[in-house]
Formats: C-alpha cells, structure tokens, sequence
C-alpha cells in the first residue's frame, strides 16, 4: 500500500513539474509575441508602406537577412539615425550597404601539383 501512495505522489509531483514547465513555455511565446508586435509597430513608424512591403518580401525570401534588417532598422530608429519615414528606394541602399559589408567572397583554389601528383600512383 504504501508503495502505491509513493508512486502517486511521485506522479503528482511529476504533473506538477510538467505543468509548471508548460507555463513558463506560454510566457515566453507571450513575451515574444509582445517583443514582435513592438518591432512591427516600430516598423510601422519608421518605414512608408513600399518600404514595408520590400521588407515583407525579403523576410519570406531570405528569412535570415530579413531579421538583420529588422533590428539594424529597430536600433537606427532606438538611437535617433532615422529622421523621417524610410522609402522604399532608402531601404534598398541600406540593404546594399548591409551586403557591401557582410559581402564574403569564395573562391575554389586547386593546386595541380598536387593532383598531378595523384594521377602518378594509378599506374
């Protein structure tokens, strides 16, 4: 018997646990669902509806670039670098000076010696 009021408890304390997991993970979607509608608002204000849809566009496109953009435009606008609404064209030159800078270059260097060399064993 007193195994089985051990068991129960272990499994009330379990369900306990779980549901207290459960709350925290509703918290933080609520906190982000609140931290993305501000960024929404703030973009909003900050950018005229061409520019907005170009964002929209390039968030479904490249979803990686699209959130660069979003917090270099949130943290020019925290900081006072925007003065009046964004325009479409403003916002393509601040992606182009965004990629100008995270721009990488790849190059495939192949050394023919060396696969010279390789050709060699075959025979």
């Amino acid at each position: 018997m007193s195994g089985d009021k051990e068991l129960e408890a272990i499994r009330n304390k379990r369900m306990q646990e779980l549901q207290s997991m459960q709350g925290q993970h509703q918290q933080q979607e609520e906190m982000q669902q609140q931290q993305q509608q501000a960024i929404n608002g703030l973009l909003n204000q900050v950018l005229d509806q061409q520019a907005r849809a170009r964002l929209n566009t390039i968030m479904v496109a490249k979803p990686e670039k699209g959130r660069q953009m979003e917090s270099i435009i949130v943290q020019m606008a925290t900081s006072g670098q925007i003065g009046g609404r964004l325009s479409e064209n403003d916002l393509i030159s601040l992606v182009e000076r965004v990629n100008a800078q995270t721009q990488k270059t790849t190059s495939v260097k192949f050394d023919r010696r060396r696969a010279a060399l390789d050709d060699d064993g075959d025979w």
